[in-house]
């Protein structure tokens, strides 16, 4: 009995012994796997578990900070950047999604659908709004709903809202420039990319929304333009008042320092407003005068008679027969305009009275191959180099490709096409003596107060002499004085220029519209110290299409406030001055 109670008693020691080993095996082992598993996630995967750690509970926004201010020639802001708050939502923290979406939607006038899709999503941060009007934000913020927050950042402002709108352009949600000036200039207008940090806390709800950070950055750079906000004003408005009441499809008007090549205005009609630009269709965004190229038609004649006059080929007196207005070239018949019959012409009269003949007549005196270097010369068939984007070349044939009738339909301004701003720098040319220089918006690039790079007036290239400039600018105020431009006449100021009726080329058809014209006219004043250069494109007016009749009435609108402005003293104010002195 006794020996029986010792071999249990052995027994149960060493089922204890067992079962101790047994559960020191577990622990060993537990202890090993915990240990291999710390080991893991603590050293070999740290930097992936930080990272997603963050992506958890701390949210980045970048902001698009301090963007540069645009000015005009003054330093008044044309372009400037205004504070606004853009609402973003945390879903995993809304708890009733259904009523929060219906919120949302309601007080930021956004579809409930798309905000509800927003709201059910698994991420952390979710933009709802960017740069939402202040009172949407005042009353989203007055009911207070969970997982809904609110993030500072800078909206571009355009304080003059349509003015020089195909100038300045417009910038997108993350003020990136998308048009104009804002997408010439980016890549100095675009100041600083900051970071918004958001913290989370394990349940994902907001504990802290950091500033952004970086705000002492280097100030971006401002830029400063050419323009007068009130030339460009005064252009706008005379441009815009016959647009309406010709029912026209669009306009143009340019006003440039023929001494310089710097632009006082430019005005396209229709406009639109930059501050809500996705409102108008991608067709109102187009600045014309740099990306729409016309058959400019009559107003070219005056660069024909430049070629001929400079090359040699024939003088102002010279008189060539008209046929009476009935002239062939093979199979081709040309006429006049209005059908007049006009017999001998000098060039002087033929440029006076838009004779398309005589036109083709003096064209002829100097020859295609003499010709081609002259259009050249003035800029044509390239662009003009303008420090905006878009700018088109136009159109002129390389002369071994000239037919038989192209010296003849170029001479009264056909089978070429010109940009507006083309037309302003040729004109330009003929009225400052001779010299052809860039056209330029920008004057100056500024940085914290400092001028870091002013535009000199640029190196220009002579394309005729001073002798020819003088001659065609007395042909050209004849023009006003008695011929198709009287109606552009301007009290007090002698001025020149000319008039331009374009048919317009039907692609359709393949023929000429003898309904659809461009009206133009392109001139400048005082004729003969002029300071500015003024052209005025209407395109398919209802009435009348004459460009005497549309386009040389805003010419001489737009040419008498600006003279008054710039205060250059009418031809009496400049007697009265020379008597006293």
């Amino acid at each position: 009995m006794a020996r029986s109670d010792k071999q249990a008693r052995g027994n149960a020691r060493s089922s204890l012994k067992v079962r101790l080993l047994m559960v020191s095996a577990i622990f060993l082992i537990y202890w090993a796997g915990l240990t291999t598993r710390l080991f893991y996630l603590q050293i070999i995967k740290h930097d992936d578990l930080v990272a997603l750690s963050k992506r958890q509970y701390d949210r980045t926004a970048k902001i698009y900070y301090g963007r540069g201010v645009i000015y005009d020639r003054n330093q008044n802001e044309l372009v400037r950047n205004i504070e606004m708050e853009s609402v973003y939502i945390t879903p995993p923290e809304i708890t009733d999604k259904k009523r929060t979406a219906k919120t949302l939607a309601s007080l930021l006038k956004l579809d409930e659908k798309e905000v509800a899709r927003k709201v059910r999503s698994d991420k952390h941060f979710v933009w709802v709004k960017r740069k939402a009007p202040f009172e949407e934000v005042d009353r989203l913020r007055q009911h207070d709903l969970q997982g809904v927050g609110f993030v500072s950042e800078q909206r571009r402002f355009y304080p003059k809202r349509e003015l020089a709108s195909g100038v300045l352009g417009f910038v997108g949600l993350d003020n990136q420039g998308l048009a104009g000036v804002e997408h010439y200039h980016h890549s100095l207008l675009k100041g600083a990319t900051l970071r918004q940090v958001i913290e989370k806390d394990a349940r994902g709800r907001t504990i802290h929304s950091l500033d952004a950070q970086g705000k002492q950055r280097s100030p971006s750079h401002d830029v400063v333009l050419t323009l007068d906000e009130v030339i460009q004003f005064i252009a706008e408005h005379h441009l815009k008042a016959q647009v309406k009441e010709y029912d026209a499809k669009s306009g143009v008007a340019v006003v440039m320092d023929p001494h310089s090549g710097e632009i006082y205005a430019m005005a396209n009609v229709p406009q639109f407003n930059p501050n809500n630009y996705a409102a108008y269709p991608p067709r109102m965004w187009e600045n014309r005068i740099v990306s729409g190229a016309f058959e400019p038609g009559s107003i070219f004649k005056p660069v024909v008679a430049a070629a001929v006059i400079d090359s040699g080929a024939a003088s102002a007196s010279d008189t060539f027969f008209c046929e009476n207005g009935d002239f062939k070239i093979g199979r081709v018949s040309i006429g006049e305009a209005a059908n007049h019959k006009f017999g001998l012409l000098s060039i002087k009269d033929i440029i006076k009275k838009s004779s398309n003949i005589g036109s083709i007549k003096m064209a002829q005196a100097l020859g295609s191959e003499g010709m081609f270097p002259y259009l050249k010369g003035f800029g044509f068939g390239e662009k003009t180099g303008i420090d905006l984007p878009g700018e088109s070349p136009g159109f002129l044939r390389d002369l071994p490709r000239w037919s038989a009738l192209s010296l003849a339909s170029i001479s009264f301004g056909h089978e070429i096409s010109a940009t507006p701003i083309q037309m302003a720098a040729a004109t330009s040319a003929i009225a400052n003596g001779g010299t052809l220089y860039p056209p330029r918006v920008t004057r100056a690039i500024v940085k914290g107060g400092q001028v870091v790079q002013g535009l000199d007036k640029p190196a220009g290239r002579r394309v005729i002499a001073e002798k020819t400039s003088r001659q065609i600018i007395e042909i050209l105020k004849s023009v006003v004085k008695e011929g198709t431009g009287t109606e552009a006449a301007v009290p007090g100021y002698d001025t020149a220029g000319k008039t331009g009726t374009a048919q317009k080329f039907d692609p359709e058809t393949q023929t000429y519209s003898s309904t659809d014209y461009v009206s133009s006219f392109v001139g400048f004043a005082p004729a003969d110290a002029p300071r500015i250069v003024v052209l005025v494109m209407i395109d398919s007016p209802k009435k009348s299409h004459w460009g005497g009749v549309v386009a040389a009435p805003v010419f001489r609108e737009i040419t008498k406030e600006v003279l008054r402005y710039l205060n250059v003293p009418s031809s009496e104010e400049r007697v009265y001055i020379m008597d006293r002195a």
